[in-house]
């Protein structure tokens, strides 16, 4: 008797949506969750390392296993004490700086709102704190006793922006200054103004010098300086959409090397790497590299005294300390995904030496990890296999734009306990399962309308 060729393919269907699943129980089991750890230390750190832990939150519920939290770690990566956000009613955590007094400057937000506050690292206790009505805020600093400078994002709608930096005067409780983009950029700059919320996603923003504010506006693909007095940019580097100079930068540092020359090191953050440059010539010209395609997302990078160079590399869950030659000497694991770092006993913004200054210059990939990546060809995560996959084929835009959304995205959904490629599968039978029953409902259509009718039909005569 020959069977029908759709039992067949049910039968089918059914096999590779177990296999899927056994996979994911396989691959789960053998699997070890990054957890707060040391990873390479060959250079202990000088002092308490403050790492700011964005956590995870997806439209307004938390995950208690994936917090918002402060940690801070050791010179031998040993955790010194947690501050959790996520128990104390953040959903995000971003950036921490150091204060004078040694205390800690603290941004969280939570939905519709952004606390900002002064936290004692003996106690643990908030000194004070500023609840602002604004959204998703990355950075404040403390630019003297009483101001506070903000970078304001994800506030536009319609045709019209509002996005600014200002500064805030707690005393007062009034601001006393604001630079709003909309004045200094053309509405169709990135996506444009209308089409979006978030249009300048201004996610850093510092005093370099007295009214002088290095302004980071991710979107735009670049980083200026602002001056207080005349509201004129007076320097920027990038420019929207050449991303062979930027993409979507984070946490932008302002040094100057020995003889002035003006110098920007920065997470370039959507070309997976860590770059610096040197303003020669009344031009932009990047000195040195490093990270290429093994940092995944970095988003903050500080110049140490000692040359080296902390590196906040977000979807990696971990931060490190890298040689001016990539070589790895300090390694914390820190999930879910880390933002900011700061060495504490240099205070807010180390400011070390420029690598002109080091006598360095060039691309250099990162060596001596506790999870060897010598580049994408030995990676063996699924959006890199992805992208390797179907490079030089004719969807392969496509499939880079999907990859890059997998790696972010997934990140916050999977299960802590769940290996990557477990994920995928358990996805990948979701989709199959998904798509059988599309079918099975599509085939099954008229009868499923005759029944329909006969129950309309049946009450219609009652």
């Amino acid at each position: 008797m020959d069977v029908p060729r759709r039992w067949l393919l049910r039968a089918f269907l059914a096999v590779v949506i177990v296999g899927l699943l056994m996979s994911t129980a396989t691959l789960t089991l053998a699997y070890e969750p990054t957890n707060l750890q040391a990873g390479t230390i060959t250079d202990p750190a000088n002092g308490t390392t403050a790492v700011a832990i964005q956590g995870f939150h997806f439209e307004g519920e938390d995950d208690p296993k994936k917090p918002a939290r402060l940690v801070a770690v050791g010179p031998q990566g040993s955790v010194e004490w947690t501050y959790n956000g996520s128990a104390r009613g953040a959903s995000w955590f971003y950036d921490v700086d150091p204060l004078p007094n040694g205390n800690l400057l603290a941004v969280n937000t939570a939905r519709g709102k952004t606390f900002v506050y002064e936290l004692d690292p003996e106690t643990k206790e908030r000194v004070w704190t500023e609840t602002l009505p604004i959204t998703d805020t990355h950075d404040v600093d403390l630019i003297n006793e009483n101001e506070l400078l903000i970078g304001n994002l994800r506030n536009s709608s319609g045709d019209t922006s509002d996005e600014r930096i200002y500064i805030y005067n707690r005393t007062t409780d009034r601001v006393t200054w604001e630079w709003e983009f909309e004045e200094h950029y053309p509405p169709d700059t990135d996506v444009g103004v209308s089409n979006t919320d978030d249009w300048s996603h201004v996610n850093d923003v510092d005093e370099i010098a007295p009214g002088k504010f290095l302004v980071s506006p991710r979107n735009f693909d670049q980083v200026i300086v602002v001056d207080r007095e005349t509201k004129e940019i007076t320097m920027r580097l990038g420019a929207d959409g050449n991303h062979t100079i930027l993409d979507e930068q984070h946490n932008p540092t302002y040094l100057e090397s020995e003889n002035g020359t003006p110098t920007i090191l920065v997470a370039d953050s959507e070309n997976d790497r860590v770059v610096e440059y040197a303003r020669l010539d009344g031009s932009w010209e990047r000195i040195w590299t490093v990270g290429t395609d093994q940092l995944n997302w970095p988003r903050d990078a500080d110049r140490l005294p000692n040359g080296n160079t902390l590196i906040v590399d977000t979807l990696n869950q971990r931060v490190i300390e890298v040689t001016p030659r990539g070589e790895i000497v300090w390694e914390q694991f820190a999930p879910w995904a880390p933002y900011d770092a700061e060495r504490l006993a240099y205070g807010d913004e180390a400011g070390g030496p420029t690598i002109r200054d080091l006598g360095v210059s060039g691309s250099y990939e990162l060596s001596g990890g506790a999870e060897a990546r010598a580049g994408p060809a030995v990676d063996t995560s699924f959006p890199t296999w992805l992208t390797l996959t179907f490079g030089d084929t004719p969807i392969e835009e496509p499939i880079v734009r999907f990859a890059e959304r997998w790696e972010g995205v997934s990140q916050w959904i999977k299960p802590v306990w769940m290996a990557p490629w477990g994920f995928v599968s358990l996805v990948g039978a979701g989709l199959l399962g998904l798509l059988w029953g599309l079918g099975e409902l599509f085939y099954g259509r008229r009868r499923l309308q005759r029944g329909f009718s006969r129950v309309v039909g049946g009450s219609s005569e009652r």
